[in-house]
């Protein structure tokens, strides 16, 4: 699709998704220790990227998942800004999927079944009649390997190999991502994969962002604006219906920085809220577009998502419902975090006029995207 960008937004956005690939300062230190053991006995180990300016991230090897992220407010004081939980034990099977990496295919595939290259392969069906984040054992629930890379900052990447009809998925894949923490406040994630047989793949991390500090009250009145003039509409059970649609004149319409809660009790769904693929606006000669900026007027957080991918999804924690408790005992209610999961449009592989999800053997799957946070 064609997507009209005056040469100064364009500019913006290339200045903005700069990458800050070289320091010549020494260092960050990156610390490891052990987080707990599975229910099997395996070790989980969690890691510390700490940058320059303090801002602190720390992510698990099961499920390569980010536990928690402190960032400063507008006074320079931290507060950890991801639902999450202080120990291995609380991410249990029924956890929504907080900080982790998902996949192999991240949000839904209708009635779990889809044909590649002639063949149908059947998925479990997690999410009502559909399969969901990769199934009833996705990537969120593995251990990953992983290792601390020698870079000027403080870097961590994590690596799993799933095996060919893992979930019913075809194809060995190896995957990996990697964690990097910028001294511009940024986090980085490069994404990384293999096959040895054509697969599908969509991968994408799931933290829930609460702007204001986790567990303190809901998101609804902090602002969104979202990169895109089109979403794909869904049906009852959250597939897309396979229309491409303005957001011009609806209640989708996050073209100018909005809050969250203005328009959400017109959304609808059961339970009400917003769950929907927004289709990105890019630049022709730009690989990474800004695809959204969220801020908390009260703290004064700002976080802008940059990314390579052709959608986000937009997830105002709906299904919280008050029965999850993270950290320091503060009960996570309805919309008491978002999400801003970059991907491939849902049920690609059954929709032939969305981009393609499709991976083949001797092809690499590579993908970024950068959450950059300030404070005014």
């Amino acid at each position: 699709m064609k997507h009209r960008h005056s040469a100064l937004a364009c500019g913006l956005i290339a200045l903005s998704a700069l990458v800050h690939a070289t320091q010549a300062a020494p260092v960050s230190p990156v610390t490891v220790k052990t987080f707990g053991r599975t229910a099997e006995g395996r070790k989980v180990e969690i890691y510390t990227l700490i940058n320059k300016k303090g801002m602190k991230v720390r992510v698990m090897t099961r499920g390569a998942t980010v536990v928690d992220l402190y960032t400063p407010d507008r006074n320079g004081k931290l507060a950890d800004i991801v639902l999450g939980f202080s120990s291995l034990d609380s991410y249990g099977p029924t956890v929504p999927y907080f900080g982790a990496v998902v996949g192999r295919y991240a949000n839904r595939i209708a009635n779990g079944k889809f044909m590649l290259e002639g063949k149908t392969y059947q998925l479990a069906k997690n999410n009502g009649p559909n399969a969901l984040h990769g199934g009833l054992k996705g990537f969120d629930k593995q251990i990953w390997k992983s290792e601390v890379l020698k870079t000027a900052e403080p870097s961590v990447r994590f690596a799993l190999r799933s095996p060919d009809g893992q979930e019913g998925y075809p194809g060995t894949l190896d995957v990996a991502v990697t964690y990097t923490l910028t001294d511009q406040n940024e986090l980085r994630l490069s994404y990384l994969a293999t096959t040895d047989k054509p697969t599908v793949l969509n991968v994408t991390n799931h933290s829930y962002f609460n702007l204001a500090g986790a567990g303190n009250g809901t998101i609804l009145d902090q602002q969104l604006k979202l990169n895109a003039g089109q979403f794909t509409p869904v049906n009852a059970t959250l597939i897309p219906t396979g229309e491409i649609k303005s957001v011009a004149g609806t209640v989708m319409d996050f073209r100018k920085s909005t809050p969250i809660g203005m328009r959400i009790k017109q959304v609808g769904g059961k339970p009400i809220g917003y769950d929907h693929n927004y289709v990105l606006a890019r630049c022709p000669f730009v690989h990474m577009t800004t695809a959204a900026v969220a801020h908390d007027p009260k703290s004064g957080r700002t976080m802008t998502v940059f990314t390579d991918q052709p959608g986000i999804q937009f997830y105002s924690g709906n299904f919280l419902d008050g029965t999850i408790t993270g950290r320091g005992g503060k009960v996570y209610n309805q919309y008491s975090g978002f999400c801003l999961e970059t991907q491939h449009f849902p049920d690609s592989p059954n929709e032939p006029t969305f981009p393609s999800t499709e991976l083949k053997p001797g092809r690499t799957y590579k993908t970024t995207t950068v959450y950059k946070f300030s404070a005014n």
